[in-house]
Parts: C-alpha cells; sequence; structure tokens
C-alpha cells in the first residue's frame, strides 16, 4: 500500500478521489480535473486498485472508482506503531 502512494500523481489522483467523499468518480473527471490523459489515469488507477486502496467498478465504456475505508484504517494503524 504504501509504494502505491509513494508516486505523487497517485496522490493527486487519490486526494481528488477522497474529496468527493463516499460518491464514485468517473475515471473520465480526474482527465478533466488534473488535466492528465487517460492511459495515465488508467495506469494509475490500477496500481491504486491492486494495491487495495480503492475500487473499480466499470459502468458503460467508462470505470468509477471508490476509496477504501478499511484500507486506510490499516495504514493509521500502521503508522501509529512505535
Amino acid at each position: 500500500m504504501l509504494k502505491a502512494l509513494a508516486d505523487p500523481m497517485r496522490l493527486r489522483l487519490l486526494s481528488h478521489l477522497a474529496a468527493q467523499g463516499c460518491d464514485s468518480v468517473c475515471s473520465c473527471d480526474f482527465t478533466e480535473e488534473l488535466g492528465i490523459s487517460q492511459p495515465t489515469v488508467s495506469h494509475h488507477m490500477k496500481k491504486l486498485v491492486d494495491a487495495g486502496l480503492i475500487t473499480r467498478e466499470q459502468r458503460g465504456k467508462w470505470a468509477h472508482y471508490s476509496v477504501v475505508p478499511e484500507a486506510f484504517a490499516e495504514i493509521r494503524v500502521l503508522l501509529d506503531l512505535r
């Protein structure tokens, strides 16, 4: 999980996604809001999905992404260990 979060672009994508709260976000929104290409979005979102930080749901030709709150609870516990 931490390796997936180490990339600045992934942090930008995740921040944009998390700002939407519990709503899923269409991959087309990332290209418009962040000014990046669809292949770049797909590449980085796949890494976040594989790490278990977000989920992906296909709706027609567009993918919709949501945050996995439990994954961030795990990271929080890991970071709180001293």
